[in-house]
């Protein structure tokens, strides 16, 4: 195990030094779930690893999903049993190995006149759905009648419900999941940088023996070498292959999904919802701290990778059909607080819509020995990375005679996640809580904060204590959790711009924008303390950002 801090804003330029002055075993490309969970997996194994990201972890598909960890419910409608029996597994270990991130949450599945699911097939798909994924007792399926599903739901449109199914799916932070994957990546000796460009490939008798990177925060040009590279990045994984002329047989199709956030108050579910649309499609309302967020659209994509918006057609779906189902909360766009969309790196099949086209994640291999991986689920990401790096594995051994160990990823607890089991989290919170009282401190920001760091927390209410214990400064209690939390994140999740810890880190972008206004400046400034940036850089981040901050809600 190598230093905690292996992941510091500070040790990003140490760490592409390394990765320019050795030879790697295994060079990832994409910094989103599916890379990170290849870099742990084979840094796990022995193999020398380095990661290259060419925005911020996660800034992809990563951090824009409807942050589930789905047990797989709408595959069994598709027939795909195998898909929903491994998610079912996955989400298991992922709730094992991050408690703190991956929260069992009730579901309610309304059941309506000319529904996706009719009520003998909810009763039966939900049993199977339980089996296959191997459902806790205590979390299986309960179906209800009209009168319990209004119960459970008072908002539900009564004049076509006759009934629902109970059951439970999993909530998660998606960019923070990528972000504990990538610490504990680091923490078994992978080298993971982020602004980090793979411009071209280095070959060698044909055969691809590194990359050309740039460092697009300093412009340094850098020459990466590794016996094994694999292309994990999303949406991008084509722009790869062409740049390797290895872009023959299947493609990408890019489809986006969008989501909206009202306050909590505005759509006061008692526990999510995933509900029928009259186009056919499906989407779930989730509520989230102070928030409900409703998603997600399947339409076809074809514009800027690095940057989909939520365009005013999407919006207008989203709350129609958020106010078909809920009829009484009448949403206008005056209520949607945040939004954002996202891209799905699906596989392309002939004559298939956007909604039939397969999550199943394939493996490409191009004769110059590049290995990319596209397709897949957030749900799935450690098994992924477990067949790319059994590929790897399997290539060095044939190679160079070395001898690797299986997979250990379904073992290894994630960075944050270190509780007896996820029954302590409260006892936590309330002994974290308990240390700031003094200073008026809620123990309802304290969950808030170790909801997004786990055991991690400790360390930012430890500098919070110092802070306000010195305060010097005369800073508010809230501007020292505040300063804490990016202190922390600056020393341990390499954050280099303000968008990476507002928007990725912290998630207030999405679920917290309204609180953003008072406090984005002082992040500015903190920001330019820690990473010592000039005035004009500092005017160009928050600059930056404020761009991000009205785009969550501009819908053209």
């Amino acid at each position: 195990m190598n230093d905690q801090h292996a992941l510091s804003s500070s040790q990003r330029q140490a760490c592409l030094d390394k990765m320019a002055n050795k030879q790697l075993d295994l060079l990832v490309i994409g910094g989103g779930v599916t890379g990170a969970g290849i870099a742990l997996d084979a840094a796990a194994r022995g193999l020398t690893v380095g990661l290259v990201e060419k925005q911020d972890f996660a800034a992809g598909t990563s951090s824009r999903s409807t942050k589930l960890v789905h047990g797989g419910l709408r595959y069994l409608k598709q027939g795909d049993v195998q898909l929903v029996r491994e998610v079912g597994r996955e989400r298991a270990i992922l709730y094992r190995n991050a408690p703190h991130i991956v929260i069992p949450e009730k579901m309610i599945l309304p059941i309506v006149k000319n529904g996706t699911y009719g009520k003998l097939a909810t009763s039966i798909g939900l049993y199977v759905y339980d089996v296959l994924a191997g459902v806790e007792r205590k979390e299986r399926r309960i179906m209800l009648n009209k009168q319990k599903t209004v119960e459970a739901e008072p908002l539900l449109r009564r004049d076509i419900l006759k009934g629902g199914g109970l059951y439970f799916e999993y909530r998660t932070d998606d960019a923070r999941l990528t972000v504990e994957v990538m610490k504990t990546a680091s923490s078994h000796g992978a080298l993971c940088v982020n602004y980090t460009e793979a411009t071209g490939f280095i070959y060698e008798n044909g055969k691809v023996i590194g990359i050309s990177a740039k460092d697009l925060l300093t412009g340094t040009e850098y020459s990466l070498h590794a016996k094994k590279i694999v292309n994990a990045a999303g949406p991008w994984v084509d722009q790869l292959r062409e740049k390797d002329h290895s872009l023959y047989g299947k493609r990408l199709h890019l489809t986006k999904g969008v989501h909206l956030v009202v306050p909590y108050n505005r759509l006061p579910l008692k526990q999510a919802v995933y509900f029928d649309v009259s186009d056919g499609r499906m989407l779930f309302a989730i509520p989230r701290n102070n928030s409900t967020y409703i998603g997600t659209t399947d339409t076809n994509y074809k514009g800027v990778l690095e940057r989909p918006t939520v365009t005013r057609e999407d919006m207008e779906y989203v709350l129609n059909a958020a106010n078909e189902m809920f009829p009484s909360v009448k949403l206008t766009e005056q209520d949607v607080s945040s939004s954002w969309a996202g891209l799905r790196p699906l596989i392309h099949e002939d004559g298939k819509s956007p909604s039939e086209l397969s999550r199943k994640d394939e493996i490409f291999y191009s004769k110059s020995g590049l290995i990319t991986i596209a397709g897949g689920k957030l749900t799935g990401f450690r098994k992924m990375a477990e067949r790319i790096v059994d590929v790897v594995v399997k290539q060095l051994t044939e190679e160079e005679g070395r001898a690797f160990g299986a997979c250990q990823t379904d073992k290894i607890v994630l960075s944050g996640g270190k509780f007896d089991s996820a029954a302590k989290i409260p006892v936590f919170v309330k002994a974290q809580a308990e240390r700031l009282r003094q200073w008026g401190i809620t123990e309802e920001q304290i969950r808030v904060l170790v909801g997004k760091y786990g055991s991690n927390s400790e360390k930012i209410v430890t500098m919070c204590q110092e802070l306000l214990s010195q305060n010097a400064q005369n800073v508010s209690p809230i501007e020292a959790l505040l300063k804490a939390e990016l202190r922390y994140a600056v020393e341990e999740e390499m954050v280099m711009t303000m968008s990476d810890f507002l928007i990725r880190r912290s998630g207030r972008l999405f679920f917290e924008r309204d609180t953003l206004e008072p406090v984005y400046r002082l992040v500015g400034e903190e920001l330019a303390h820690e990473l010592q940036w000039s005035d004009e850089r500092k005017e160009h981040e928050i600059k930056a950002f404020e761009e991000e901050y009205h785009l969550a809600k501009t819908f053209q």
